[in-house]
C-alpha cells in the first residue's frame, strides 16, 4: 500500500512561506554566528544538529505536517546561511567561489535524483528514497541562494535593497513564464526555489544590518521573532487548509 504524500503541494502560499523562511534562516543563522558570537564553525555544528535532528522526524512520520516539514526548511535555510557564511569568512574561498561549489552540488544532486527516478517531480513524494534527494537538493538550493545573494549584496555592492528587487525580478520573471510559457514547470520550480533564497536573504540583511551599510538596524533578535511570528500564522494556515482537503477527500 503506498504511503501518503510526505511534502508540501506548490501553492501561491508555499512560496510566501519559502520568502519567510529564509528570510528567517538568514536572521537566526546571523544571530547564532555574529551575536552571539560562536563563529561559523561552531554556528555550522549547531545548525547541522538542528536540521538532522527535524529531518529525522519528518523522515519518520508517515504523512504530511506541515509544522514539521517547514521547520525543515527552516533548517535548510538556517544551515545554509552558515555554510555560505563559512565558505567564505572562514575558508576565506569568497563568496563567488562559495556559489559555484554550491551550484555544484545542486546539479550533481538532481542529477543523481533524474537519473534515478527519470523526473524531477517535487509533488506527491512519497517514496524515503525520494525524499533524501529532495531534501539534499533544498539544501544545497538555500545554500546556494544565500551564497548569491551575499555575492549581490557585498561583492557586487549593490546594497541590500537593490540585491533584493533584483532577485525579486527574476522570481516575478519566473512566474510569468510559468503561467505565459511552455517552459518545463519543474525547471521553472528550481529556479524559483533557488532565487526565493536569496530574496529572503537580503531582505533579512535590509532588516538586520547598520545603517551605515544600507540597513534598517533591527538586530537580529527583532527581525527573528518578527519572521518567527509570520511563519507561525502561515503554518497554522497552512494545517487548517490541509485538515479541510484531507476532509474533504475521505
Amino acid at each position: 500500500m503506498r504511503t501518503v504524500n510526505k511534502v508540501a503541494a506548490v501553492t501561491i502560499l508555499f512560496w510566501f512561506m519559502k520568502i519567510v523562511a529564509t528570510t528567517l534562516g538568514e536572521t537566526l543563522g546571523d544571530f547564532i554566528s555574529m551575536t552571539l558570537n560562536l563563529g561559523y564553525t561552531k554556528g555550522i555544528l549547531i545548525t547541522l544538529f538542528f536540521f538532522i535532528l527535524i529531518l529525522s522526524i519528518q523522515l519518520g512520520v508517515k504523512k504530511y505536517i506541515p509544522a514539521v516539514y517547514w521547520l525543515v526548511i527552516i533548517g535548510t535555510t538556517t544551515l545554509g546561511t552558515e555554510i555560505s557564511d563559512f565558505i567564505d569568512r572562514t575558508l576565506k574561498a569568497g563568496y563567488l567561489v562559495g556559489s559555484l561549489v554550491l551550484l555544484s552540488g545542486l546539479l550533481i544532486s538532481l542529477f543523481l535524483w533524474y537519473k534515478k527516478y527519470g523526473n524531477l517531480e517535487v509533488y506527491p513524494i512519497f517514496e524515503r528514497n525520494k525524499e533524501f534527494y529532495y531534501w539534499t537538493a533544498i539544501l544545497f538550493s538555500n545554500s546556494l541562494g544565500t551564497a548569491f545573494g551575499d555575492f549581490l549584496s557585498d561583492n557586487m555592492g549593490l546594497g541590500y535593497m537593490t540585491g533584493a528587487l533584483i532577485t525579486g525580478l527574476i522570481i516575478l520573471i519566473v512566474v510569468l513564464l510559468h503561467y505565459f510559457t511552455k517552459i518545463n514547470h519543474v525547471l521553472l520550480f528550481w529556479i524559483a526555489f533557488v532565487f526565493t533564497r536569496p530574496f529572503g536573504a537580503t531582505f533579512g540583511d535590509l532588516l538586520t544590518k547598520p545603517l551605515a551599510k544600507g540597513g534598517l538596524d533591527l538586530g537580529t533578535i527583532n527581525a527573528s521573532l518578527v519572521s518567527l511570528a509570520l511563519m507561525i500564522v502561515m503554518i497554522l494556515i497552512s494545517q487548517r487548509k490541509h485538515n479541510s482537503k484531507t476532509t474533504l477527500q475521505h
